[in-house]
């Protein structure tokens, strides 16, 4: 047992939750955290224990809680740039307020913090991708032909292709991936679209955001990459399809390809079994859309 008791752990997160609270999602960070002497926890599982029943009060009280994402890096370059104690509690406190503002969140909505966790990790990807994308965008500049800020006309035109390939597809729940492969790095981003009963198609506005700078960024910089779409809709086979991205625009992938990238694992290159109850086909015709602008930046 640790050497505070349950309701003393209770009281110390209390304190330091003011409408926003900062988890450490995996043991790794939570080690991090124990060079403080003031965090006082010593068991990673013990302590997302105790923040749920505090979470679960606050909400049974009628109080809003905001998870958030604490990055013990994050938090000690913080304070050094800020001249705050890293020991004092404050500064943890002072430090979750601006991730409230600033980082990736997600609302405690009562679920268990095996389901909310994931997915604030997964926002945290998300936000970081999107800043990641537009920070490279940003950097390419003007085109020096015509002056036109590449950045700025490659997400203009990913807007455009993504609200074809949404208005092209088949009824049905959309899910897209987008992958961009680098140098340095390779991106990858998810959008998912649930049809309405009335046809209409729900996105995520950051989700969205995300996907249209990781599309523009391999538009504007040529790199290659591919885009994959699944329409699900009850009753009926799922729908899989996509493009290639080459030379700055989008080439249709044939069925057969489109089933070789779904039925090869990534990491080894082996085969593997296709899903049952998917149809592997290719994409429909996006029109003027497809192809690169005649000039090209």
């Amino acid at each position: 047992m640790a050497h505070t008791d349950h309701q003393t752990m209770r009281r110390v997160l209390r304190r330091e939750i003011a409408g926003t609270v900062g988890v450490l999602t995996d043991d790794h960070d939570f080690r991090a955290m124990r060079r403080y002497r003031s965090f006082t926890f010593d068991d990673h599982a013990t302590y997302l224990r105790q923040l749920e029943s505090v979470l679960r009060a606050r909400a049974a009280q009628g109080t809003h809680t905001t998870l958030a994402l604490f990055d013990p890096e994050d938090y000690a370059a913080y304070c050094a740039d800020t001249g705050l104690d890293p020991e004092a509690p404050a500064s943890r406190t002072r430090f979750t307020a601006e991730l409230a503002a600033t980082g990736a969140t997600v609302p405690y909505d009562g679920r268990p913090l095996a389901e909310l966790l994931p997915a604030l990790v997964d926002e945290a990807v998300r936000q970081a991708t999107w800043e990641y994308a537009t920070t490279l965008l940003t950097r390419l500049g003007p085109c020096p032909t015509c002056g036109e800020d590449i950045g700025r006309a490659a997400f203009t035109r990913a807007s455009s292709l993504l609200l074809r390939i949404l208005d092209t597809a088949p009824p049905g729940d959309r899910h897209l991936v987008c992958t961009v492969s680098g140098p340095p790095d390779t991106l990858v981003s998810v959008l998912h679209g649930d049809q309405e009963p009335h046809g209409a198609i729900r996105l995520d506005e950051a989700e969205a955001l995300e996907f249209t700078s990781v599309l523009a960024l391999g538009l504007a910089t040529r790199s290659p990459g591919g885009l994959v779409m699944r329409t699900s809709t009850a009753g009926t086979a799922d729908r899989v399809y996509g493009w290639r991205l080459r030379g700055g625009a989008l080439q249709p992938l044939t069925a057969s390809e489109v089933f070789d990238a779904y039925c090869t694992d990534a990491e080894s290159g082996e085969p593997i079994p296709p899903e049952p109850g998917v149809d592997y086909g290719e994409p429909p015709d996006l029109g003027d859309e497809e192809s690169a602008p005649d000039h090209r930046h």
